[in-house]
């Protein structure tokens, strides 16, 4: 960053989404969330997001504003340093993690702008790594739900070119391995599938389910348990390794502390990294590398967002070596809104993000 940061603004934005998102946690018609400009003395703008998500992070929208607009303001205006500037912003609050990402993501996608370099090239030579040029390939979800709907979302969804799908279970333990195995029997053994309990399981149901599907080829299950349940993550965990299931860490694993204790308990073989849990790019890339150095896997990860906060977890993904085959993330949720919000930035063809080539997140202005 060049030119100091002397405008901030705030927005609701609130998307219609074509099919109904249902996870063991909560089901939502629309993706919510709050968008942050930030404008430099030249006019140049970068763009950040803090969606709303009560159950997973507890972040309002209300409350992301009131962050964004009062303490984390007086640390972005007059910012001229990017260093220092994100710094500033990871120390100026507890909590309000999706304010913090908004505000770390948008001095980021200013930096990159300023410097004529796309958001994935800009966070390569941030973190002192040569970018990736493989394609970020995402994952798709499929809502909870009876074991024949799920069946015809899967073939719906590989229709639509996803090769890896994620299925929502967790809120009906006792069916759950019968839904499993109505998606294999109805898309073969061609697909690669994931689980998601998004907490809803206790150790011992998840024991349970893991010897139900055994021969059904999952690929990983994610947070079967608790979030605070490290304990009984590890005992899921060896089961899990005994029948060839890794299990992937994501609401145990908001920030760097979380991830401590995860490797201290062997309690996870993969993290799922998101930004608007974590704090941002910053935070993420520090998750990121640790992550490796104790020979964890990386999925990373988004909430119920625009393809704002899509784009940059996509640009992370080329910055840190997480792109092209034996890479497939978990970014789809631009694709259930009904249209993108944006001019520019990212977009879905089939199980691929495309991103721009332009600098930043390519984002040029609100659509419409």
């Amino acid at each position: 960053m060049v030119a100091p940061v002397v405008s901030l603004e705030t927005e609701v934005v609130r998307v219609p989404l074509h099919t109904p998102f249902v996870t063991a946690l909560r089901r939502t018609e629309h993706a919510e969330t709050l968008v942050l400009r930030l404008t430099d003395a030249d006019g140049v703008t970068g763009w950040g997001e803090a969606p709303q998500v009560w159950r997973v992070t507890g972040d309002s929208l209300a409350g992301s504003q009131a962050c964004l607009e009062g303490p984390l303001r007086d640390v972005l205006l007059g910012a001229t340093g990017l260093t220092a500037a994100v710094g500033a912003v990871q120390r100026a609050v507890v909590g309000n993690a999706a304010a913090r990402s908004a505000a770390d993501v948008a001095l980021h996608d200013l930096a990159a702008r300023q410097a004529g370099l796309t958001l994935a090239a800009h966070l390569a030579a941030y973190a002192g790594a040569e970018p990736d040029r493989g394609e970020v390939l995402t994952d798709m979800t499929l809502s909870a739900g009876t074991a024949d709907v799920l069946a015809e979302a899967a073939r719906a969804r590989v229709a639509d070119g996803f090769g890896t799908l994620k299925l929502k279970v967790g809120a009906d333990p006792a069916g759950d391995a019968a839904r499993v195995r109505s998606v294999r029997e109805a898309v073969g053994p061609g697909v690669v599938l994931r689980l998601d309990a998004n907490q809803g399981w206790d150790a011992h149901q998840a024991v349970r389910i893991l010897d139900e599907i055994r021969d059904l080829g999952v690929e990983l299950v994610e947070q079967p348990v608790p979030r605070r349940d490290l304990l009984g993550l590890a005992h899921v965990r060896t089961h899990a390794r005994e029948v060839g299931v890794p299990l992937l860490a994501d609401e145990s694993v908001f920030d760097l502390d979380d991830l401590v204790e995860v490797v201290r308990h062997r309690a996870a073989d993969l993290v799922n990294v998101k930004l608007a849990k974590c704090g941002g790019l910053t935070p993420a890339l520090e998750l990121i590398r640790v992550a490796r150095h104790h020979d964890l896997g990386v999925v990373i990860g988004c909430m119920m967002e625009s393809h704002l906060g899509v784009g940059a977890a996509a640009a992370l993904a080329q910055a840190t070596g997480l792109a092209g085959a034996g890479h497939v993330h978990d970014l789809d949720a631009g694709w259930w809104v009904t249209g993108s919000p944006y001019v520019g930035g990212v977009s879905y063809d089939r199980d691929r993000i495309v991103l721009p080539d332009a600098p930043g997140l390519g984002i040029t202005g609100p659509a419409g």
